[in-house]
């Protein structure tokens, strides 16, 4: 439990607030919480409950986020807290982020930066759940990971607020903005609850990163019949190009049925590569399919010669054919690369963080969530 900066009074009698942290700015009554879940209101102030408080925490390769050209082959620290910005129906990780509850492993930020460290992490990346609704917790760490020399990624849906921006901009190093369904306004609004015309906000948040040097990596879910139009495809893929730039990487992932949604087939394979194409038609330089392990559009080939220049199957990198300029070794063109390859591409970059051996997991009703509150203040 931690008092959040971001909020503003908006009834000082009623002592009613607006949370700050994405464009919802939810109107909280007292003793009440947001649309996420753990961003609660006592006496007229924004606490963020789960605040140290992680529900999952693993050691992963930075493909899997999937991160493939900022710090390839490196070995990430991933966190989550519990709640979420969005509500979607074919969420695979509902059970973290869909639970409108207090529960985790007590970590605070030292332990979270130790724990990266003692189990050879080169980062931490906030994932799994939405970064943004515990974005006060994963700056208190990010600051720290980076004074200890360790770089900060998150996976988000994009849908911040300016002020959550200004945080981010000084701690993350890489994001994977994670679009579903072509950005949509109908598909998001229907299976996502995302306010109509509010993926306004993801474009505007993917520039001011990408302006402020935040690498940027884009992934689009193709959902079979609800969000696999091509020409709704077309139109991102033509505003990534101008907005952000034919080098940004790009994405396109395979639905599996879950959640909400378990009586949507996958995505046909063929359907990846047509929005594949259509993305390369547009000027993409860097296009993948993800969920689809041995597909050859999990490579990297250069944009100017067609040379296969990295060969991966799944998570893992198998080949590495660049110099230390990242360039092509048949035309010399530079592939688009944050940072640098860590020689543990070859290693296997899973590990169990067994976190029973370090503290404890506790779930916190609501009835004792004032308490807290009242408490963290001294």
């Amino acid at each position: 439990m931690r008092l959040s900066k971001l909020f503003r009074v908006a009834d000082s009698e009623k002592k009613v607030i607006e949370c700050l942290a994405c464009p919802r700015r939810c109107r909280i009554p007292e003793g009440s919480h947001g649309f996420c879940g753990v961003r609660w209101n006592f006496g007229g102030r924004l606490y963020l409950a789960v605040y140290g408080l992680a529900i999952a925490v693993a050691i992963d390769p930075i493909e899997k986020k999937p991160l493939y050209h900022y710090n390839p082959g490196s070995a990430v620290l991933s966190i989550a807290t519990t709640g979420c910005t969005w509500a979607c129906k074919y969420c695979q990780n509902w059970d973290i982020s869909q639970r409108r509850m207090v529960a985790g492993w007590r970590l605070d930020p030292e332990l979270v930066v130790k724990l990266a460290e003692a189990y050879g992490a080169h980062g931490v990346t906030y994932t799994y759940n939405e970064p943004v609704v515990f974005i006060d917790y994963a700056y208190d760490i990010g600051i720290l990971a980076r004074k200890r020399g360790l770089f900060n990624t998150m996976v988000t849906n994009g849908y911040m607020s300016d002020e959550t921006l200004d945080l981010v901009k000084q701690f993350v190093n890489a994001a994977t903005v994670d679009i579903k369904g072509n950005g949509d306004d109908e598909f998001l609004q229907k299976f996502s609850a995302v306010p109509r015309g509010h993926f306004e906000y993801v474009l505007q948040a993917m520039v001011e990163m990408k302006r402020s040097g935040i690498f940027v990596e884009v992934t689009d879910l193709v959902v079979p019949r609800y969000g696999d139009d091509l020409e709704k495809c077309r139109k991102l893929m033509r505003w990534i190009v101008e907005n952000l730039g034919p080098e940004t990487p790009v994405h396109f992932l395979r639905f599996h049925p879950d959640y909400k949604m378990i009586d949507v087939p996958p995505t046909p394979v063929e359907t990846l590569e047509k929005h594949a194409r259509v993305a390369k038609e547009e000027g993409i330089h860097y296009v993948y399919i993800g969920n689809v392990p041995g597909h050859e559009l999990e490579n990297t080939y250069c944009p100017n010669c067609g040379e296969l220049v990295i060969r991966r199957f799944g998570f893992e990198i198998l080949e590495w054919r660049l110099d230390e300029q990242f360039r092509c070794p048949k035309c010399g063109y530079r592939i688009n690369i944050g940072g640098k390859l860590y020689p543990t591409y070859r290693s296997d970059r899973f590990a169990y963080v067994p976190l029973e051996l370090y503290t404890e997991f506790v779930h916190i009703p609501e009835s004792k969530l004032r308490e807290l509150a009242e408490r963290s203040q001294h």
